[in-house]
């Protein structure tokens, strides 16, 4: 009795520690930099996404800041401000990772893959790491803080 009471209990409860685990990433983060916050939440399709929400220097020339390094004419107009910069990212349990995203860089208007992480159970450090041609090793790593 009391070993199926321990499943059923385990059953009820392990996916909600997990989905907890999951959400640890949402919350208000600065930049390695500290010149900017984004914005990361759980979109409507489950995954992770984040947008910039605060710019040091929201201006340029007296006007909002645009995203003038895309190679696209067309995104080159968009504003910095609002700008999505982590997209998709999917929590692994199995790793204790989100896996399977992608990080925009405004400073030279490339796309990369990403991942992020904890370290040490210190929840108020993201890394994330960007990499290109599905190599991990072929990336940069940077660490945001909880605001």
């Amino acid at each position: 009795m009391k070993r199926m009471l321990f499943t059923l209990v385990a059953i009820l409860f392990v996916p909600l520690f997990l989905y907890g685990q999951a959400d640890q990433i949402v919350g208000t983060w600065y930049t390695e930099k500290g010149t900017s916050t984004v914005d990361v939440y759980k979109g409507t399709d489950g995954k992770y996404h984040g947008k910039i929400s605060w710019l040091e220097e929201p201006l340029e020339n007296g006007k909002p800041k645009v995203d003038s390094e895309n190679s696209d004419p067309q995104l080159a107009k968009r504003p910095i401000m609002g700008l999505a910069l982590v997209k998709g990212f999917k929590y692994s349990s199995g790793k204790e990772q989100w896996v399977n995203g992608t990080i925009y860089d405004p400073d030279n208007g490339k796309t990369y893959d990403c991942f992020a992480w904890f370290e040490d159970g210190n929840f108020n450090k993201l890394y994330i790491k960007g990499y290109v041609m599905g190599i991990r090793a072929l990336g940069r790593k940077t660490e945001w803080k909880r605001k």
